[in-house]
């Protein structure tokens, strides 16, 4: 144990899905945030999964943490639970967690640890501690859930659209609702602390996110593609991003390429790359930023979604300029035509990689304080010093 914890005060932290891999933004920025707070606190994870959890991913997670503790949820038991939301009150991002056997489990937990704090991630999990009223307790909201599925609604069927509806009212409601249940609470940005529907939620600390150091590598590989897009294929506003591209900017910059790394590809994305043998798919990559260097631009015109996008910090920091819109770029707050491009129509985000793939001191120029910004500003130790304050007090 390190000498920074010498208080050994006990923190319980539970997360909604074990954090490893690091294929999804929630599982990120958990692994990073409790590697961090492991270095001052004695710290206990309880990770939530439906799937049995590797060996070797065992492992990763367990060298970080003072003990690791697993409850697995019946795949069942999380459909049982999600038709019995539509006739409660509850989200369904809520309800789909919840199983009582791992309540009790959770409980005893709890009962036997002598522990100072808790703290867990997103509201998903937030029903299991809500009422443990003599440790002090900390909610992540990460991000506004209710806002990210209101967003959605536009991409739905028609059949699915009143589901979608019905989920971002009831979790607005909840957002409200279980603050009161917690002494404190942290998000990932002001844009999203501004979407939590409560009078107090000034009271709400921002935590970003933050990048590993290892993106600061100088890492070397060929330009071979004019576009790259980062993230889980399986997330509904990175599916979105790269119709947009495929279907509204690739035709319009005849023969450019796209390369699209992140796992889970789904069959629209899929169906995409069949169709233009100028986009290519990897799948899943082990190390992510061998594809950050294959592409010229960093291509994200994300237009739903919250939080913080870890893929344009990634893509930031190691050096290939982002074209991006007002979206993804509020919770950086990067300077436009300083540090990154942004756009807000089809057009703006062509003219603007058109400029960029002309004007070699500009590229350069972005490139450069883009990676600078991301060093200075969004490290996670220094993301982390607010809610190691929290824990502390």
């Amino acid at each position: 144990m390190s000498s920074s914890k010498i208080n050994k005060t006990k923190v319980l932290m539970l997360v909604s899905r074990f954090p490893y891999p690091l294929d999804k933004g929630d599982k990120l920025r958990a692994y990073h945030q409790l590697r961090e707070l492991n270095k001052h606190f004695d710290v206990s994870l309880v990770a939530l999964t439906d799937h049995k959890v590797s060996d070797a991913n065992f492992s990763k997670v367990n060298e970080i943490c003072d003990e690791l503790i697993i409850l697995k949820i019946n795949s069942w038991t999380k459909v049982f639970n999600m038709i019995s939301c539509l006739f409660g009150s509850k989200p369904i991002q809520v309800g789909y967690f919840y199983s009582k056997t791992v309540q009790n489990k959770i409980n005893r937990t709890i009962t036997q640890g002598d522990f100072q704090h808790i703290y867990c991630q997103l509201i998903r999990t937030s029903e299991y501690i809500k009422n443990y009223h003599h440790i002090p307790k900390t909610i992540d909201y990460m991000d506004a859930l209710s806002m990210g599925i209101e967003r959605r609604i536009k991409l739905q069927v028609f059949y699915k659209k009143w589901l979608f509806k019905l989920e971002a009212k009831r979790l607005k409601k909840y957002e409200q609702y279980i603050f009161d249940y917690f002494e404190n609470h942290t998000i990932i940005s002001e844009q999203d602390k501004q979407l939590i529907n409560h009078p107090e939620r000034e009271r709400i600390i921002c935590t970003p996110n933050g990048i590993d150091s290892s993106f600061f590598e100088k890492i070397n590989g060929p330009r071979e593609f004019d576009f790259i897009f980062v993230g889980n294929m399986s997330y509904a506003p990175n599916i979105e991003a790269v119709q947009l591209i495929a279907k509204e900017i690739l035709p319009r910059i005849p023969n450019s390429t796209l390369l699209i790394s992140g796992s889970s590809p789904n069959s629209s994305i899929k169906k995409i790359a069949e169709q233009n043998k100028n986009i290519k798919i990897t799948g899943w990559v082990d190390d992510i930023r061998t594809s950050y260097v294959m592409g010229k631009i960093f291509l994200a015109p994300m237009t739903i979604g919250t939080g913080m996008q870890n893929k344009l910090l990634e893509a930031m920091a190691i050096g290939t300029p982002c074209v991006t819109t007002p979206l993804a770029n509020n919770a950086i707050n990067a300077k436009n035509r300083e540090e990154i491009m942004v756009g807000a129509t089809t057009e703006e985000l062509i003219s603007h990689i058109k400029e960029l793939t002309s004007d070699h001191a500009l590229y350069s120029k972005i490139s450069t304080n883009a990676s600078e910004l991301v060093r200075i500003k969004f490290s996670w130790e220094k993301s982390i010093v607010r809610l190691i304050e929290i824990i502390k007090k």
